[in-house]
This record gives C-alpha cells, sequence and structure tokens, in this order.
C-alpha cells in the first residue's frame, strides 16, 4: 500500500504531500493543475517505471521531469508491506536525465493497475516484472512492466524478451472467444464482473451471450457479444464507448489476476492478496448512472478477485464528476478513505486534504471546493442569479434595479421548474407592491 508521496521541485508546485488513505483516495481539480501527473508518480513510487517508457505508443505516462530553474528535484514515498513500512526518496540526476536511488527492488508487494486516460492500461505483477538485485534492474528475461495501448487491450500485447517477440496477451477479443467457446468457467466469472461493474440497476446491467457472430469476410475472428439492458445482443466492437470502458476493465481485472495466479505457481510462491489501482477520469464516457456506481463497483469487484477475506485494495482515482464524490457518501470512513483536492492561486497550485462533509444533492457538489463553481447553472444563468443576489441582499434596492435584474435572470432561460424563482418572485412582487405600480 503507498502511504505517501512527497515531491520537490517536480510538477506544477514547489511542493506537494498526499497522506493517502489505505483503501479509497480520490482527487479532484482543474484541468492542468496535475491530477494525471500525481497518478503517473504513485505509478512510478510502486513500480519503478514510466509507462510511456515501456510503451511509446502511448499519449501520455510520460517520465517526470523537474522544475527548470529550481533546486533539487526530489521524489519521496512510503510503502507498507506485510514485514513493516519501507521509505524512498528518489533525486533528479542531471546529468543522467533520470530519478537515481538506492539500487532495489520495488517495494510494493502486489498487483498494481492503471487504467490511463487514453485507454490504455498498465499492469505491474511482482510475480511476473521480476527485479534482479545482482544488476539493479529488471531481469534480462522479463518485462519491466504491461504497458498496454487501448488497442492492445483489444488485440493483444506483443513485447520483446532477450531479442524476440513475445505474445504476452491474446488481448480482449481472442481470450473472449476462447472462453465462450470452450465453455469456460472463466465465463461465469467474467459475467458477475461485467454485472458488477456496469450499475446497480439491474435493468441495466452488462451481461455476456453464448454467441459468437463473424463481422467482416476479412476477419477470420468471431466476435463475442455483450447482452445490453435492453437485452440486445451487440458485437463487443460495436458497443458504445462506456460499454467498451467497463468490458476492458473487467477483462484487464481478470487478466491480471489469472495471470499473476499462474506465474506465481511457476515459481512456486504464493499469490499476493493486495492490488493497488490507479485510475485517471475513473468516470470517462460513462452515463450518470454508473458514475453513480463505479468506485464502488470496482473496489467491490478488485477485492473478489482475490478470493480471501484477507485482501486489501487501495484505489486512488483522479476524477472530474460531482456524481462520483456524492456515490461514495454512505461508505465513506474517514480512517480509511480520503478526498484530496488540487487548487491554484494567481502563483500557487496548492494539494489538499480536505475534509469529507456528504452534500447530498449534486448541485451541492457543483459549489464545493471541489468544483468551485457558483451555481449548478449555465455561465448566462449563473451570471444572472448572482446579480439577482446581490440585488437581494442590497439595502433598499431601487425598482429599476430589481426590474433590470429580473428581465436578465428570464433572457438567462431559467426553467420554470428552477427553485430560484421562488424567492425571486416573492421577492418581486413585494417589491412591486411597495413601489405602489404592481406589475407593469
Amino acid at each position: 500500500m503507498l502511504k505517501y508521496l512527497h515531491l520537490k521541485n517536480i510538477g506544477p508546485a514547489a511542493e506537494m504531500r498526499m497522506d493517502l488513505a489505505p483503501r479509497l483516495n480520490l482527487i479532484t481539480g482543474d484541468n492542468g493543475l496535475g491530477k494525471s501527473f500525481l497518478l503517473d508518480v504513485a505509478w512510478w513510487a510502486l513500480t519503478r517505471t514510466w509507462p510511456r517508457d515501456i510503451n511509446d505508443g502511448l499519449s501520455s505516462g510520460y517520465k517526470a521531469q523537474p522544475t527548470r530553474g529550481a533546486g533539487n528535484a526530489t521524489i519521496e514515498f512510503e510503502i507498507e508491506r506485510a514485514i513493516g513500512e519501507s521509505e524512498y526518496k528518489s533525486e533528479w540526476g542531471r546529468h543522467e536525465q533520470n530519478w537515481i536511488g538506492d539500487i532495489a527492488r520495488p517495494l510494493h508487494q502486489g498487483t498494481v493497475i492503471y487504467a490511463l486516460p487514453d485507454g490504455g492500461f498498465a499492469v505491474w505483477d511482482p510475480a511476473r516484472n521480476y527485479w534482479d538485485p545482482t544488476t539493479g534492474g529488471y531481469a534480462t528475461d522479463t518485462i519491466p512492466a504491461f504497458v498496454f495501448r487501448e488497442k492492445d487491450v483489444w488485440d493483444g500485447l506483443v513485447c520483446n524478451v532477450e531479442g524476440k517477440s513475445v505474445r504476452v496477451c491474446n488481448g480482449l477479443i481472442d481470450d473472449w472467444q476462447s472462453w465462450i467457446r470452450d465453455k469456460s468457467s472463466v465465463v461465469k466469472v467474467l459475467r458477475t464482473m461485467l454485472a458488477d461493474l456496469s450499475t446497480t440497476r439491474g435493468d441495466d446491467q452488462l451481461g455476456l451471450s453464448d454467441k459468437l457472430i463473424k463481422i467482416s469476410r476479412n476477419d477470420a475472428r468471431r466476435m463475442p457479444m455483450v447482452t445490453t439492458g435492453q437485452g440486445r445482443d451487440v458485437p463487443i466492437v460495436y458497443a458504445s464507448r462506456g460499454i467498451r470502458r467497463i468490458a476492458a476493465l473487467a477483462y484487464m481485472l481478470l487478466w491480471s489476476f489469472m495471470e499473476h495466479v499462474s506465474a506465481s505457481e511457476l515459481i512456486d510462491i504464493e499469490p499476493l492478496r493486495h492490488t493497488t489501482l490507479l485510475f485517471d477520469e475513473i468516470e470517462a464516457h460513462l452515463h450518470p448512472r454508473w458514475q453513480r456506481s463505479i468506485v464502488r463497483s470496482v473496489l467491490g469487484v478488485a477485492e473478489q478477485m482475490t478470493d480471501t477475506v484477507q485482501a486489501s485494495v487501495q484505489l486512488i482515482a483522479a476524477t472530474h464528476s460531482p456524481l462520483v464524490l456524492a456515490s461514495v457518501e454512505s461508505m465513506f470512513r474517514h480512517e480509511k478513505d480520503a478526498w484530496f483536492d488540487i487548487d491554484a492561486n494567481k502563483t500557487e497550485v496548492e494539494l489538499r486534504k480536505c475534509h469529507y462533509v456528504p452534500r447530498g444533492e449534486i448541485g451541492n457538489w457543483l459549489r464545493s471546493q471541489a468544483f468551485d463553481l457558483g451555481e449548478p447553472r449555465s455561465i448566462e444563468g449563473e451570471e444572472a442569479v448572482c446579480a439577482a443576489v446581490d440585488v437581494l441582499n442590497a439595502e433598499n434596492p431601487e425598482l429599476v434595479a430589481i426590474e433590470s435584474a429580473d428581465r436578465r435572470l428570464r433572457r438567462a432561460g431559467l426553467p420554470d421548474i428552477d427553485r430560484f424563482w421562488v424567492r425571486w418572485n416573492y421577492f418581486l412582487e413585494r417589491a412591486r407592491e411597495a413601489a405602489g405600480g404592481g406589475k407593469p
């Protein structure tokens, strides 16, 4: 489990420290303030790799660079293991153009799965991505990590091992096709995962058909089909972006766990029971109903995959969704969960660990420090309501100012059901009566 990250002269701020919770960690903040950057550094701390160094087909996951013109840049972190806690510090070597420090195997004792923002995934497995302490690097016959572009998730991943191209993953299409055709027991597990990850409403849950279908005379593959909430069987490659996101997530979780168990048996070790999940924009491509259940679903599925009550899962996720923040109100526990917000003023970027307080309606989350909206309305609606509130709060406002604010509210297109009208119309009516003119 990653306990903290402490960064100096790297990223958008001169210094950042993130003391992580053991179960759930949510990161909010405006675009460009460092949410994805923090996830990349967390991945590096756990695996000692940068995703794009392994697969240059990615559009993200670059090696973190120090702030130019600043002092020494450092990354410090602590990992909690079964044998105790271990701290590590790395400093940027300007001549080496790399992060340097003690030669040691990555400290993390468990698998790491990183859902990248461009649809790819990165997976690190201590049973397969073996570190050779004699050389201070990964053994020559292993791969530092498995890094998938979105295409690789679906069509398979080929890596270079000792100068040879090796297919390390068949890909979602071939594996699902094989499992369905062979009536494998894995299909039952996959069906459960798809249902659990899709939504909490039974009529919207994803299913997996027993059918395989050829979709092109030039493609020899028989495509798996998912069953949508409307009861339609759709070839997986034709499913919506959101459904494919859920399918890819289910596949990567299942593939990672199965391969870890197999590799552990080969090298005669007990499978590890801890998983760290990193998610960039955990709500990406999902309908609001699905956004309300995705955090709980991911945690639940990951815990079930380990098949033991001793299992531990740490989730670190960046989000732009107020629905995600609201979705954890009933499950958030301060002793094992945390919420971090990155904010900026004119000169500084600051990462803060926030006190999580349930806010009820989604609009209240939009007005929170996570999203900093003055009003949960359109820009024109927000500006009109704010101007009207100024009139409401003014001492003895003139009727001409009140009428001007009223016209602005109506031009902004606030619907009749907007609750602000109740307050405003009462105020407007009293003001007109006081002016002695009634309605103009």
